[in-house]
C-alpha cells in the first residue's frame, strides 16, 4: 500500500508522497562511530517512495538478509516546489516535521562501499523508510531547539538536536536543491545521531519529537 503524507490532526497532505531525499553523516559523532571522516559537504542519497511505510506500524525488517540498523531521522515534508533555491526559501517550501528511519542493511552496506558499488540495495529496499505523521510548523520551536529520541526497550539510544546538525535544515535543503528539484510532497531526511546498531526481533520503539509528536512501535517477530 502506497504511503500517503498526512499531518498529525489526520488531514492528508494534497500530494502524494515523491522521493525521499537523505543526507549522510550529518552529525559529527555517527560519522565517528563509523569510522567514517567527517564530511565538508553534504553527502546525498535518494530513497524511492516505495520505501515509505507508517512508522506506528509494526516494523518489517528483512532480516534474511543479514543486520538491519535502526537510524533515527528527523523528516522534513516538502510543499513548494524548489530548485537552485537560497537558504530563505528552502526554509519557507517546509510544512511539515516528523521523524523517519533510514533502516539499512549495515552487512551488504558495507560490502558494497568496499567494493566502491552504490549502496541502493543496503537502503532502498521496501519498507526501508518508516515516516511519521508531520507536525505543523506552527507546534515546532526554532531549528536549533529541536530534538528528537529514540528508546529501544525503555533503554535511551538515540538523541538528535537540530544544534548539532553539521548542515542546518535550510542550509541543507538548499543545497538539495541544487542538485535535484524539489517538489510538493518530497520528504527531506536530514540524518542521524550517534547510537545506530542493529535492530532485534520483538523490539519496542519509543520516539519523541520536539513539539508533541510522540509513537510507539514494535519490531516483527
Amino acid at each position: 500500500m502506497r504511503f500517503v503524507p498526512r499531518f498529525t490532526d489526520g488531514q492528508e497532505f494534497p500530494h502524494a508522497l515523491g522521493k525521499i531525499v537523505c543526507v549522510g553523516r550529518n552529525y559529527a559523532d555517527h560519522a565517528r562511530e563509523l569510522d567514517n571522516p567527517v564530511p565538508s559537504e553534504p553527502l546525498l542519497f535518494i530513497k524511492p517512495a516505495t520505501c515509505a511505510v507508517p512508522l506506528e506500524e509494526p516494523i518489517d525488517a528483512p532480516f534474511s538478509r543479514g543486520e538491519v540498523h535502526y537510524e533515527t531521522e528527523l523528516a522534513l515534508l516538502i510543499g513548494d516546489e524548489l530548485s537552485h533555491a537560497t537558504a530563505d526559501e528552502a526554509e519557507r517550501a517546509i510544512v511539515g516535521i516528523g521523524l523517519g528511519l533510514d533502516l539499512t542493511l549495515r552487512d551488504l552496506q558495507t560490502r558494497l562501499k568496499e567494493k566502491g558499488h552504490p549502496w541502493e540495495t543496503a537502503k532502498a529496499f521496501d519498507g526501508a523508510c518508516p515516516l511519521s505523521a508531520f507536525l505543523p510548523l506552527s507546534q515546532v520551536p526554532n531549528w536549533s531547539a529541536l530534538a528528537f529520541t529514540l528508546e529501544i526497550d525503555g533503554e535511551l539510544r538515540q538523541r538528535g538536536e537540530g544544534a548539532d546538525m553539521l548542515f542546518p535544515v535550510a542550509t541543507l535543503v538548499a543545497e538539495m536543491s541544487r542538485h535535484f528539484t524539489l517538489q510538493p510532497g518530497d520528504v527531506v531526511l536530514t540524518g542521524t545521531p550517534a547510537g545506530v546498531g542493529p535492530l532485534s526481533r520483538g523490539a519496542e520503539l519509543h520516539f519523541t519529537l520536539t513539539g508533541g509528536l510522540e509513537i510507539t512501535s514494535r519490531v516483527v517477530e
